[in-house]
């Protein structure tokens, strides 16, 4: 299909395996700049609750037999044939006011938020298909009874309600540790944006990476659906605030506690430290992040900066500065190289701006830019959705309401003036909420107390200042290993957040039983499953032979007083407690000289260690290592190493082993514990 043929077409929705056309002809998407139609959409006549049945059936039992590495490895490989189609995201992206650094953080920072979770989900996750949350509780003192939470794919459908500036970003920052969790989604985008979402899509289909079902698209109103959402299911929703409420109180979402989650208004500030003065390096950062902020993507952000707090001294020069980089940003059609700005998404988004504007100015006065004479370098300014940038100004921000109540969805800021730092907080705090705040200071006590009086209040902080200005990603940038939401108006919800994303599509459930059950369940051996020793060390088993709970116990090994002082003369480390016996004694907690803890875990090695080439490649390392016992000279110790855990890599011939390594004395106290980690072969050479 030509998406970029001439005449306007008609979306369709991908359901049931199938692309439909609603049953009208459904209502026009407009282009911004120019008015011209693009696309009409509607989704009449669809039966949304088989479009839920067939996720559930289909796509979800496809993904659940997929371990998460397999999961991860489908989301690379759709992630870099994306990226092979990105210019035709981008000539379509021009239609919807996006400029192409716009486009770029809505089509590139998507596809690059789907390969960030595919790298999270090989390197942090393991190549199964159950994910363990903690450590064993153990819940008997015989070790016969104990319990492991682990979290499981819900059996459900994720349905994802998006909003319209970002129609790719949007959609692919929600799918990808939707997916990789192992739990379908049906997408549903914002009408005025949804041609791109539909063409991407669509793309996403035709590489037949992804399973039946697994991933569906909605083009217009999603009928009934929500009728029919299930205990299983998760909503998540990006939009204005009074329509995620109404969503959220939906009677199924309440009476089947289907989990939701909102990302609405958010009233995000910016603030100027009282050591950023005029003529500071911060003060030119935050005049420069502040004016990126109200015209990328023309303001329509969820994190744009809408409240500029500064101290009083420094507002009217910051007004200044703002108004002198604001004039300078070429407005027009994106398609226009030299365009720094586009139009907002529509002529009813111009509209509802303007209207917020006037509802700011009950507060503010307009200090720079006219909200009713756009400006324009090309497109047309009569029928394309054109704003300037607004900038206002609150001279009593702490008695003033709307500035704290009204969020102007584009190129529109407040500035308002603090004397304390206390004051700013309080400004910052008034937003009720919100996804994002940032501090640009170089002074560490004012970054204390700021930052820590705005956390309860943002789901994200930054400080920006001279040290990273170079490497920041800015006040507006969420990023997939950060949290991406917000408390109170902000929606109370996260999304993104690394592989904290993947498990608000899992349910957490603690199993109670016998170690050796638990383990059978997990595939983690733990202590009092039991174990098997035979004649053949475990080091001397590739991947296809080692089997959990495989177990080495170790000849002895006495260490003493020459192994210590030996050891520190080596190494370097004279601390006292291992060189001077009077002082060791003084020490709480020995009664004498003690052996290093890292001779100690040497020592272990030497005793498991097979030192012959074999399936056991290499050691990268270990985990929650603890001296839990004093060695002193003359202790006797021992080894055992016993198979806890196995991790092939899918696309590679080695895989991950992690063994549980327990040293204990002639007593049987345990003096150090410790994981080791190997890689080892598949199988032998």
């Amino acid at each position: 299909m030509n998406i970029m043929a001439n005449q306007p077409r008609r979306l369709e929705s991908y359901v049931g395996g199938s692309w439909v056309r609603g049953a009208k002809e459904g209502v026009a998407l407009l282009d911004a700049s120019t008015g011209a139609p693009v696309a009409s959409i509607d989704s009449s006549g669809i039966d949304f609750k088989q479009t839920l049945a067939f996720g559930r059936e289909r796509g979800g039992a496809a993904l659940r037999r997929m371990s998460f590495h397999e999961r991860a490895a489908m989301l690379k490989a759709l992630g870099q044939l994306l990226l092979e189609q990105k210019e035709e995201f981008y000539a379509l992206s021009t239609l919807t006011g996006a400029t192409r650094a716009d486009s770029w953080v809505d089509i590139e920072g998507g596809i690059g938020t789907l390969l960030s979770y595919a790298s999270k989900g090989r390197r942090e996750l393991p190549n199964a298909r159950v994910l363990l949350d903690g450590d064993v509780e153990q819940l008997s003192k015989d070790q016969s009874f104990s319990a492991q939470h682990i979290l499981s794919p819900l059996q459900g459908v994720a349905v994802h309600i998006n909003a319209f500036n970002f129609p790719c970003w949007g959609m692919l920052e929600k799918v990808a540790p939707t997916l990789l969790a192992g739990v379908p989604a049906i997408v549903k985008p914002a009408s005025q944006t949804a041609y791109l979402t539909e063409l991407m899509v669509r793309r996403i289909i035709e590489t037949g990476l992804l399973p039946e079902g697994a991933l569906q698209l909605i083009c217009g109103s999603v009928g009934d659906l929500l009728d029919h959402v299930e205990g299983q299911d998760v909503v998540t929703f990006t939009g204005s605030a009074a329509t995620g409420r109404r969503l959220k109180t939906h009677k199924a979402i309440i009476e089947n506690s289907v989990r939701f989650t909102m990302e609405a208004d958010s009233l995000n500030a910016a603030v100027l430290g009282l050591d950023a003065a005029p003529g500071t390096e911060e003060f030119d950062l935050f005049v420069k992040e502040v004016a990126r902020e109200m015209t990328v993507k023309a303001g329509q952000k969820c994190t744009a900066i809408r409240r500029v707090i500064a101290p009083r001294a420094y507002s009217d020069a910051l007004i200044s500065a703002l108004n002198d980089r604001l004039g300078k940003t070429a407005i027009g059609n994106p398609a226009d190289e030299a365009v720094r700005m586009g139009p907002l998404a529509s002529l009813d988004q111009r509209e509802e701006v303007r209207a917020r504007i006037r509802d700011l100015a009950v507060d503010a006065e307009i200090v720079g830019g006219d909200p009713d004479n756009p400006s324009v370098m090309s497109g047309d300014a009569k029928a394309g959705a054109f704003l300037n940038p607004v900038l206002l100004y609150c001279d009593k921000p702490g008695a003033a309401r709307a500035i704290h109540d009204v969020e102007a969805f584009g190129p529109v800021s407040t500035v308002m003036p603090y004397d304390t730092a206390e004051e700013a907080v309080d400004l910052a705090r008034r937003g009720k909420g919100s996804l994002v705040a940032s501090v640009f200071t170089n002074d560490g006590r004012f970054a204390e107390e700021v930052v820590l009086g705005l956390a309860p209040f943002h789901g994200r902080v930054m400080i920006g200042n001279r040290a990273s200005a170079r490497s920041s990603t800015g006040h507006g940038s969420p990023l997939p290993g950060l949290v991406h939401g917000g408390p109170g108006r902000a929606g109370g919800g996260e999304e993104l957040g690394g592989i904290r994303a993947v498990k608000h599509y899992m349910q957490r459930t603690a199993v109670q039983g016998t170690p050796r059950l638990l383990s059978a369940v997990t595939g983690r051996w733990m202590e009092g499953a039991g174990a098997q020793a035979d004649s053949e060390h475990p080091f001397r088993k590739s991947l296809a032979e080692l089997r959990i709970g495989d177990q080495l116990v170790t000849a002895k090994r006495t260490v003493t007083l020459d192994d210590i002082e030996h050891f520190a003369s080596f190494t370097g480390d004279t601390f006292y407690a291992h060189m001077d016996e009077e002082a060791a004694k003084a020490n709480p907690f020995f009664d004498g000289r003690v052996a290093h803890g890292y001779l100690i875990v040497s020592f272990a090695a030497g005793l498991f260690v097979d030192p012959a080439p074999g399936p056991v490649l290499a050691n990268y390392g270990v985990d929650n290592l603890r001296f839990l016992t004093p060695v002193n000279p003359g202790d006797t110790l021992q080894v055992q190493l016993t198979c806890k855990e196995i991790n092939p890599r899918a696309n590679a011939e080695h895989g991950e082993v992690r063994w549980d390594c327990k040293v204990t004395n002639q007593l049987d106290a345990v003096v150090a514990h410790y994981d080791v980690l190997t890689m080892v072969a598949k199988t032998r050479k």
